[in-house]
């Protein structure tokens, strides 16, 4: 067993499908660690579009997540800051995060700074090639200043075929030991 963590998985998937399992499947592995584990689905979730006004960034280095746009990210903000360790989770639209993720990579802004040194790591489905979905998560952890400790792509189409892929289950465990480490 590790010393227990507070780790924050966020699935960015509109439908209850292959992510959605990953991340619950890993977070589950987490728990088994010892670690507190937390999953946010923002499909069920009121977060609304980044409007860009930049009144987040009242505080420099030290906002405290002040944003204008009153919704659920209020509550999420303070979850994030007292995380060890954060999981995104998505499937790939057009090679891409979901747009409900890159909404929520947005509003983030609200507390980036204090993001930093925190350990990252993401999960990415799609039915084709997740193409550049994985490296759209290492470029958001390296821009906070994250550490990357890495992540697992799955190749599925339907809403359980994750599941059923031989040996997935194996790799989310070994990414739960790295992100519990």
């Amino acid at each position: 067993m590790v010393k227990a963590k507070k780790i924050i998985g966020i699935g960015g998937s509109p439908r209850r499908g292959n992510s959605e399992w990953m991340l619950t499947t890993l977070g589950a592995k987490l728990t088994q660690l010892g670690a507190d584990v937390e999953i946010l689905l923002l499909r069920k979730m009121d977060i609304k579009m980044c409007r860009g006004c930049l009144a987040c960034e009242k505080g420099g280095k030290e906002r405290q997540g002040d944003c204008a746009i009153k919704d659920g990210m209020a509550a999420i903000y303070p979850k994030l800051l007292a995380a060890d360790a954060i999981v995104l989770a998505t499937p790939g639209y057009m090679g891409m995060l979901s747009g409900l993720l890159k909404n929520f990579l947005d509003r983030t802004c609200a507390v980036w700074p204090r993001l930093a040194g925190k350990r990252l790591a993401g999960l990415a489905v799609a039915e084709e090639d997740t193409f550049q979905t994985m490296d759209n998560l290492k470029s958001y952890g390296k821009l906070l200043k994250m550490r990357w400790v890495g992540g697992v792509k799955a190749l599925a189409k339907n809403p359980t075929d994750a599941s059923r892929i031989h040996g997935l289950e194996k790799r989310l465990k070994q990414l739960a030991k790295k992100i519990a480490g």
